[in-house]
């Protein structure tokens, strides 16, 4: 639950902190210069490739300084057939790593407040959080009677909104796509066709009803939460909310806990290892308490830093299943409400809890540092 907004806009990079009861729970960096996840292309495929199982694959030229890559074969779609220097409209599904450049789709998905547009869906889709079935049928209702073409989702957020605000939203996004599809007509190889600049948008869709308080560096982005919640101006709004020292926490490898233990995170580019450590003094009896305000962390850590792929957990203690039960429920209750989807898979044969969790942007590491040029990212020097 997040009930504080801290909004830093400075140098065309817009950070969006997210707190909960004045601990850092989410940061989202946007910088409009760089291919962001949910912007629209239309890029120039420059290589055709052969994948795993046979498959076809492109690298495709988006613009960047690393060409994308995209699968011929995506659900709801046609096989693409294409040939070098050939432009295809394409979205970024996962954006650009170190090591990898972004992952593009062609299945294109325009965000609103209460809807999600799939212009080459076909089914309409309600969020499990409306749980009131009468409500649930007369939103699908609504949309089934007024859409022209296309899929929706509908948001949480249209619960409890108009009908009139829904329906507008819904062509507003429509019209978009129409836009869009005209804008790769008349344009060269490659291309932005849209740029999705509304993170805020997203949070308030997910946390409007617990929003209490938004604090903006930005006279312009004051209207926008005056009718929701209260609004503050500061020049200095990261650093005098301490966002800043609390990024800094979050790019450390150890993160201390209450009970006197630790939690080590140490990311590789095959999978992201976590220990759980004792410390001094924590008796047999009192691991149990350590791994569960471990978990409670862990899970914090993971969303905060968006860690993502392979994630790989060693509690502390005996790692038999019966001791690490709690843990793993607690786990898999914090990481029930993330967006990226995170999944607890259980215990592995070795003892070690393994998650696996959605990559779609670079991680807190990625965006605010880079690998150290003298020991090539092993964290050692020669003696």
């Amino acid at each position: 639950m997040i009930n504080k907004l801290v909004i830093e806009n400075k140098n065309g990079i817009k950070k969006i902190a997210c707190l909960d009861n004045g601990n850092l729970k989410e940061l989202f960096v946007v910088d409009n210069n760089k291919a962001n996840e949910g912007n629209i292309y239309l890029g120039r495929i420059t290589k055709k490739i052969k994948t795993a199982n046979d498959k076809t694959g492109y690298f495709v030229n988006i613009g960047s300084n690393r060409d994308a890559f995209i699968n011929s074969e995506e659900n709801n779609l046609e096989s693409l057939e294409a040939i070098e220097g050939q432009g295809v409209i394409v979205q970024v599904s996962q954006e650009q790593r170190a090591e990898k450049g972004a992952r593009l789709s062609r299945f294109l998905r325009l965000a609103g407040v209460y809807l999600v547009y799939d212009p080459y869906g076909e089914e309409i889709t309600v969020s499990n959080k409306i749980d009131d079935d009468e409500i649930r049928e007369n939103l699908v209702n609504l949309i089934m009677e007024n859409a022209n073409s296309g899929g929706f989702t509908i948001r949480t957020s249209a619960k409890d909104a108009k009908k009139d605000d829904i329906l507008a939203e819904m062509r507003c996004l429509e019209n978009l796509f129409d836009e869009i599809v005209k804008k790769a007509k008349s344009s060269d190889a490659p291309c932005l066709l849209y740029l999705k600049d509304n993170i805020i948008e997203d949070v308030l869709a997910r946390e409007t009803t617990c929003l209490d308080k938004v604090v903006v560096d930005n006279h312009l982005l004051e209207d926008k939460f005056l009718n929701i919640c209260d609004v503050e101006y500061d020049n200095k709004a990261f650093e005098n909310n301490g966002i800043s020292e609390m990024i800094n926490d979050a790019l450390q490898k150890e993160v201390k806990l209450k009970c006197g233990g630790r939690v080590i995170i140490e990311e590789t580019k095959a999978f992201v290892a976590i220990d759980v450590d004792s410390g001094e003094g924590c008796s047999q009896g009192g691991l149990g308490r350590l791994n569960n305000e471990a978990a409670q962390e862990i899970a914090r850590q993971i969303i905060l830093r968006n860690l993502s792929g392979k994630i790989i957990v060693d509690f502390a203690g005996v790692s038999e299943y019966k001791f690490l039960k709690n843990s793993m429920e607690i786990l898999e209750k914090e990481l029930k409400e993330d967006v990226c989807k995170a999944r607890v898979l259980g215990l592995s044969r070795a003892g070690n809890v393994e998650i696996v969790r959605n990559r779609r942007r670079p991680t807190l590491s990625d965006v605010f540092s880079e690998e150290c040029p003298t020991c090539k990212g092993t964290g050692r020097v020669e003696k």
